[in-house]
């Protein structure tokens, strides 16, 4: 009988799984030079949004499918959809083309990242997956924080568009591998697929997302358009959980949840899904329009990251065996505090070196964290609900990157339009703009320039302020996780 083929598949992981993070922060240092050329800074925000939220709500569904129907055909049907979209992405030519495709890169990259991971937890047993889930955590915090790096170099040299367009030969490369030498178990389980409790989710979500996305923007935080999608989501929220409690195969398999690995990893993995894509996402603009360096430096001070990120990966699966879950996981909440305490104070005077010290902290401590939760979820659990549990795992990153953009987004337009207010200008949002490109940037007096990084400045530090908040939530929920020392595991 054929046996799958580990070194080959762990590479072609490997190589999915840069592509699917790469592609939620790679846009991040082009997003200037995007919104200079297509318009739109009120929208920013909706073009990580709008991926987020459908990789976000379709990571579960993919989960439960590939415990049904096996890893292989969803992780197909899966990155062929992020191809597509991330084709068409480069394509676009407006803003609101742009957020359309995004929704459909995201509908994709939602099999991309669980998926790959669920494959390395089927393929290696629970004392081989310390090592090898910190090589993963590597490969994602590599990705995730180059991916600024990439999009400043490409944005620099041959267009915003290759941004996009460079995932498409290694997502090729990738699907090859898995397909040809992965070799799976034979599926005897009856399908039965909850597409009630995926709908009811992404309704849910979506409402939710626009409330934080428009809120104080498009509609006043007090107003009937506020407490109607308030109101909505809320109740559909409700249903969903009504229907994932009596449906025979949830998306959302809530029993998993009463583990306290699974519950307390996965609440402080919402909380870190925030951190990251607050500096992801907003990082190169302040580095960029505060600052005036161009999108190259952006692009470092985000890849200090990814140094920080891949060593204490590397060093979590070891620390893992030695002391345990939950002190390499308090070890790498401490230094998300600290990061994100850097970032509170960052005034531009500082300098680029500032911002890259603050985002390799915070790398650290993603890369300590993530590496312990992935290990100690995929332990607990039998290879049945493997998919389910890691799925889940993913779903509240995804959903704290989701919730974070959206947030902060809202905060910092709210807070930027609040503060020409308070000034008498009457200005949009969209005034930014002027400061996100050198060439555009030399086209506005040196007292409308200042007055423009000075909000932005302004605005900017009440976002890092909240990712502070949720470095030390993430700090204070670590110590509801087990004690126990070591790997164990449930599953076989």
């Amino acid at each position: 009988m054929k046996k799958t083929n580990r070194p080959l598949v762990l590479a072609s992981v490997m190589l999915a799984m840069f592509i699917g993070a790469v592609e939620a922060t790679i846009v991040s240092t082009a997003m200037p030079s995007i919104s200079a050329d297509l318009g739109g800074f009120s929208k920013y925000s909706w073009v990580f949004s709008a991926y987020l939220l459908m990789s976000t709500v379709t990571v579960l569904l993919y989960g439960k499918l590939s415990d049904i129907f096996g890893r292989k055909p969803i992780f197909a049907a899966g990155i062929l959809l992020f191809l597509i979209g991330s084709l068409l992405c480069g394509l676009a030519t407006s803003m609101e083309e742009l957020i359309l495709y995004r929704f459909l890169q995201g509908i994709g990259a939602g099999a991309v990242m669980p998926i790959a991971t669920t494959i390395v937890g089927d393929i290696y047993s629970a004392e081989e997956r310390a090592k090898i889930q910190g090589y993963l955590s590597s490969v994602w915090g590599i990705s995730a924080v180059t991916g600024p790096a990439i999009g400043g170099v490409l944005v620099a040299t041959i267009g915003w568009k290759y941004v996009f367009w460079v995932n498409i030969p290694l997502g090729i490369l990738a699907l090859a591998g898995v397909m040809l030498f992965l070799v799976e178990p034979a599926k005897q389980q009856k399908p039965s697929i909850d597409y009630t409790g995926a709908i009811l989710l992404t309704a849910a979500l979506t409402s939710f997302l626009y409330l934080l996305v428009e809120g104080g923007v498009g509609f006043e935080w007090i107003s009937w358009q506020s407490i109607v999608l308030a109101i909505g989501a809320a109740a559909v929220f409700g249903l969903f959980i009504a229907v994932e409690r009596n449906v025979k195969d949830p998306i959302m398999p809530f029993g998993i949840w009463k583990n306290n690995a699974i519950l307390y990893a996965n609440l402080v993995s919402l909380a870190t899904g925030v951190i990251v894509i607050g500096v992801s996402s907003y990082l190169p603009t302040y580095v960029t329009g505060v600052m005036e360096q161009p999108a190259a430096i952006a692009g470092f001070t985000l890849t200090a990251m990814s140094i920080g990120w891949p060593v204490a990966a590397f060093f979590s699966g070891r620390l893992l065996i030695k002391i345990g879950y939950f002190r390499t996981s308090l070890a790498g909440c401490v230094f998300l505090v600290i990061g994100t305490g850097l970032f509170v104070f960052m005034r531009p005077e500082f300098g680029p070196w500032w911002a890259a010290l603050s985002s390799f902290f915070v790398g650290v401590g993603m890369g300590l964290t993530s590496t312990a939760f992935i290990v100690s979820i995929q332990a607990a659990v039998s290879y049945e609900q493997r998919g389910s549990a890691t799925a889940s795992f993913m779903f509240m990153r995804n959903l704290g990157s989701t919730i974070g953009v959206a947030l902060l987004g809202s905060i910092l337009n709210s807070s930027l339009l609040r503060y020409f207010q308070d000034n008498g200008q009457n200005l949009s949002v969209d005034a930014i703009n002027g400061l996100l490109t050198e060439e555009s940037r030399s086209s506005i007096t040196a007292d409308a320039l200042h007055f423009l990084q000075q909000g932005l400045s302004e605005s900017l530090l009440f976002v890092y302020c909240v990712t502070a908040l949720f470095a030390v939530i993430s700090l204070a929920l670590i110590f509801g996780l087990p004690r126990q020392k070591g790997v164990e595991s449930n599953g076989k």
